[in-house]
């Protein structure tokens, strides 16, 4: 397996959702929990291991250092209701308005990225614990940049620019692959924060309110100078 460099979240390291995402594919399971366990390097060659017969675990390892582990997963807590894709539209204002992004390249919210090379979300806030983002794919998606959509937003839920962290575990299911051009919404969700650990939840609407994917996740804050 190899992480493209357009695909990095922090500079030099990949975007934890697209990475999940990619290591899910490889899992027999419609649920899988990816646990992140160090950056994932990019443009080299990662190895992937299959821990049972069944293909229910699954390793992806940088030479001796495992970079992160798959397991068939569960998720407990309902979705993240919807709003509209107008409201979605509105609270990405608010996004923009933000100062002091940890991580301005980002292939899912990096505002530095130009347009058609990155997802360019934008979630910002709709009550003091949601967050809403439209997004309107100009081709349908692979699996795993749903992944990637479904991530950032959970980490927005909390406040990322104060406080950087970044994604340590996630458990998604992908339902359907949004339409090309379909006016989407992606929701996060800020659940409980316990010192440096969040726990968030996302959801991904499609244009009609059909549940197209969703999420639950663990963040942990960092130092963003280890990833810069």
């Amino acid at each position: 397996m190899i992480i493209e460099k357009r695909f990095h979240g922090p500079d030099g390291a990949g975007n934890g959702g697209y990475v999940a995402g990619l290591l899910a594919g490889r899992a027999a399971s419609d649920t899988v929990t990816v646990a992140l366990r160090r950056p994932s390097p990019l443009d080299v060659e990662l190895m992937v291991t299959i821990e049972d017969e069944r293909g229910h675990g699954v390793r992806l390892w940088d030479g001796e250092d495992l970079v992160a582990e798959a397991l068939a997963g569960a998720i407990v807590v309902p979705p993240v209701p919807a709003v509209s894709f107008e409201a979605a539209e509105e609270a990405a204002e608010k996004y923009r308005a933000v100062q002091g992004h940890p991580f301005p390249r980002c292939f899912v919210c990096g505002p530095e990225r130009e347009p058609g090379d990155g997802l360019r979300l934008e979630p910002g806030p709709v009550t003091d614990t949601t967050v809403a983002s439209p997004w309107v794919p100009d081709e349908v998606p692979k699996a795993e940049v749903v992944w990637a959509a479904l991530d950032c937003p959970g980490g927005w839920s909390f406040d990322v620019a104060g406080r950087p962290a970044v994604l340590g575990t996630m458990t998604a299911q992908v339902a359907e692959l949004p339409r090309a051009g379909e006016r989407c919404v992606v929701m996060g969700l800020a659940r409980s924060r316990e010192d440096r650990k969040m726990h968030a939840a996302t959801a991904l609407y499609g244009a009609d309110g059909r549940l197209l994917g969703r999420a639950e996740q663990i963040w942990i804050g960092i130092d963003p100078q280890k990833f810069g």
